[in-house]
């Protein structure tokens, strides 16, 4: 078992925080890009949000729902979903010492998926390629949690 101060020597732990770190970033950027499709397709949800030299009675016309703003809010509500439960159970199998190569396959298949996952939906190319790198991420996810629980089960 990895004491608390040897996490920053362990390969592992500096692999995790790596890729956990590219994803935390991708799922942030989503944000900037709603923002991008919010401004460049004038459909914002709150009066407020809407051009400043908007007069009151043309500030109706800028609160629309845009399928290409949806499509972006549902690929960050899918990041979410995915990427905090990998960046948990992430974290606790980086600290359940496991092999490094094994670690690292876990590591980059998961960020791949996202990704991928993240082109799929914006582009958006067909079905079933979403669904694949979704599903491929969850795989990812579950497996890091079933080692973690075989190798360290505390009952």
């Amino acid at each position: 078992m990895v004491e608390f101060s040897q996490l920053g020597d362990s390969e592992v732990f500096s692999a995790f925080t790596s890729y956990g770190a590219i994803v935390l970033l991708k799922m942030m950027l989503m944000s900037v890009v709603t923002s991008f499709f919010r401004i460049t397709r004038k459909a914002f949800d709150n009066p407020e949000d809407a051009p400043v030299s908007s007069k009151d009675e043309n500030i109706k016309k800028f609160l629309k729902k845009d399928d290409r703003v949806e499509r972006v809010l549902r690929v960050h509500r899918n990041d979410l979903e995915n990427i905090v439960p990998f960046f948990c159970i992430g974290l606790l199998y980086s600290l359940s010492s496991p092999d490094l190569t094994t670690a690292l396959w876990h590591f980059r298949i998961f960020v791949a998926a996202r990704i991928y996952h993240t082109f799929a939906y914006l582009i958006p190319f067909p079905q079933p390629n979403r669904a694949l790198s979704w599903a491929t991420g969850y795989i990812v996810t579950f497996s890091m949690a079933y080692r973690v629980l075989k190798s360290k089960l505390y009952l």
